[in-house]
């Protein structure tokens, strides 16, 4: 899988951290909510500017 299709770090954006393109939403900030349970459908309820594709593929 090429990262670089969905996740972009920019130093002007989120202190530099890795962030999916085209918001200001941060990967690590993913990874937790799915590591605390939340599904794949709330997250993208919570946050309609991630696809499912880029959040999850």
């Amino acid at each position: 899988m090429y990262f670089s299709k969905y996740i972009e770090i920019n130093s002007g954006k989120r202190f530099g951290k890795p962030i999916f393109i085209g918001t200001r939403i941060s990967v690590s900030y993913v990874l937790n909510w799915s590591a605390n349970g939340m599904t794949k459908k709330e997250i993208n309820s919570d946050f309609p500017e991630l696809s499912e594709q880029s959040t999850f593929d």
